[in-house]
């Protein structure tokens, strides 16, 4: 009976050796991954800092900590993967049936979650080459807008009537982006056919002249007036193009003071800017008369005339 006991004594010891011995490697592991994520948040935070400190301009700054965020939590989801895993082996528990169920389970997921997982790939690399920023004007996937918010998962557009479109990112296949570096300011101005075209383009230039000297639009726009020339024959009109080199997102504006100045320079030198016209044909009889065509005056007095 005393020997039993004492094997039963010389086990439970030995246990509680193998258990304290178990558990101080747990929570060696659980510090060791603790500290581990502390410097690999540090590491990332002084690197962000380095970059964004050389930098102006305050959109790539937000780009900068947009990806340290992407990064941060790449880095905290593998130093967990790997300390669960090393702490799962210490406790005596098979990796690796759960590793292959795990396997299958995600391949599961994975293929019930394609669209999700095809959106944060998509986003990562729309942020990584920089392709949209927060503040830009891009047209997306059929849709347009200012850029309020981009995540790894959606783009966010508020459009000129004030809709908000969330857009996810894996449908993002084409990105036009309207404010990176300049923008061209494109105005198509139509005269009269009567006119000459060449007073019309002297006048036009004269007005591009006059908004490059004002203090206002001036520092908007970068390079003089590029007249086209005549870009075609419309039905009541031939129409004229040109184009201002301006800052981003300054277009829309610059156009808009450029047409409202040109009216009144055209007004002013007496230049039509037509309307559509009808001719109506009223046809002539077999023996070659025409017949008879009513009109009516702006007293509503009716007038016999002959087309």
């Amino acid at each position: 009976m005393e020997k039993l006991l004492h094997s039963i004594e010389f086990l439970n010891v030995a246990q509680w050796d193998y258990a304290a011995v178990t558990l101080a490697r747990v929570v060696l592991i659980a510090v060791v991954a603790w500290i581990a994520l502390g410097v690999t948040r540090r590491l990332i935070r002084i690197f962000r800092t380095r970059i964004t400190r050389a930098m102006d301009d305050p959109e790539q700054v937000k780009r900068v900590e947009t990806l340290g965020r992407v990064f941060r939590y790449i880095a905290a989801v593998v130093i967990l993967v790997i300390a669960i895993t090393l702490i799962l082996s210490e406790l005596g528990i098979a990796v690796a049936p759960i590793l292959g169920a795990a396997g299958v389970i995600g391949l599961a997921v994975g293929f019930g979650a394609q669209s999700l997982v095809k959106d944060y790939f998509a986003g990562f690399f729309i942020l990584l080459e920089n392709q949209i920023r927060q503040g830009d004007v891009v047209a997306i996937a059929d849709k347009s807008g200012l850029v309020e918010e981009v995540t790894l998962r959606y783009v966010r557009l508020r459009d000129y009537d004030g809709n908000v479109h969330i857009v996810s990112n894996g449908l993002i296949t084409t990105v036009t982006n309207m404010s990176r570096g300049f923008a061209q300011s494109v105005a198509d101005v139509g005269v009269a056919y009567r006119e000459d075209t060449d007073e019309a383009i002297g006048v036009m230039r004269e007005v591009g002249a006059e908004m490059r000297a004002d203090p206002l639009f001036g520092p908007k726009i970068l390079d003089d007036l590029d007249v086209a020339g005549v870009d075609k024959w419309a039905d009541s009109a031939v129409i004229l193009r040109c184009r201002f080199k301006v800052r981003p997102l300054e277009q829309w504006n610059v156009r808009r003071e450029f047409l409202r100045r040109l009216k009144k320079a055209f007004d002013a030198r007496g230049i039509e800017i037509p309307f559509p016209h009808l001719t109506i044909y009223a046809g002539v009889a077999r023996d070659g008369t025409a017949p008879p065509f009513r009109m009516h005056d702006a007293t509503g007095t009716a007038k016999r005339e002959r087309n």
